[in-house]
């Protein structure tokens, strides 16, 4: 199963207003429309983290290499991209005259964060950090967009390392999460091996109680390597006889 975990960086929209507070931007005062101008991508197990920047290889470049790696990818990790990373890079794709890339599964685990947990804050910064897998880079806030936007060297080299070390925390924290993810895409159906769990690949399990649906008695298992709890296939009782709503 090839995964792939990634995280874009976009400029903000450009626009002329006439106040700070409670503005209502038109269409006719929008200057410059937002795009994504770098993301760092990393294969799972890979041990470097790649970069693609429009200020080192130019816009199309990047997109089309964004493009490329997604195109092989089985499964793409991100923090939020269900609803912002892969959506800009759909829009990324369509303005470069580019065909949808060849179908994958996601896994978002701000998603798994707010489903299976009550954090003070879903944000990155803070579920890596009480987790102990690390922390994001500090930066000078908004000032380095603008600097990266101007091609300043030294602003995009801090650019790089802040995007890098978002990319470096989501193989950490998929492995924190990978027991708790109920809908993660089956190892097995990929490595064609049966009998191994279903979100870590482990042939490792024990067998511990009865998994009960409305219909059927299984056997149910809880992987020693990645602790997430899955029933086998085969129904051991059970009855055909069905409630009617």
């Amino acid at each position: 199963m090839k995964t792939l975990y990634v995280d874009i960086e976009t400029t903000p929209n450009l626009a002329h207003v006439w106040g700070l507070f409670d503005q209502t931007v038109s269409l006719s005062q929008l200057r410059e429309s937002t795009r994504m101008f770098c993301f760092g991508a990393k294969w799972r197990d890979a041990r470097s983290t790649m970069f693609f920047s429009e200020h080192k290889h130019g816009h199309e470049e990047m997109v089309h290499s964004a493009h490329a790696l997604l195109h092989q990818a089985d499964v793409v990790v991100h923090y939020n991209g269900t609803s912002f990373d892969i959506r800009h890079l759909n829009r990324e794709f369509l303005l470069a005259g580019l065909t949808p890339p060849a179908p994958y599964q996601q896994i978002d685990l701000l998603r798994v964060v707010k489903k299976a947990f009550l954090f003070p804050s879903n944000k990155l910064a803070y579920v890596s950090e009480v987790l102990e897998i690390g922390g994001k880079v500090q930066h000078e806030g908004h000032t380095l967009w603008v600097k990266c936007m101007a091609g300043d060297p030294k602003a995009w080299k801090e650019m790089e390392r802040y995007c890098k070390q978002d990319v470096d925390l989501l193989p950490e924290l998929h492995d924190k999460l990978l027991p708790w993810i109920t809908n993660h895409p089956n190892h097995s159906l990929y490595s064609g091996e049966p009998g191994t769990c279903p979100n870590c690949g482990s042939a490792s399990f024990h067998r511990e109680g009865h998994a009960y649906t409305s219909v059927g008695k299984y056997p149910r298992f809880q992987c020693n390597d990645c602790g997430r709890w899955f029933q086998g296939t085969h129904r051991e009782d059970g009855t055909d006889v069905r409630g009617v709503a």
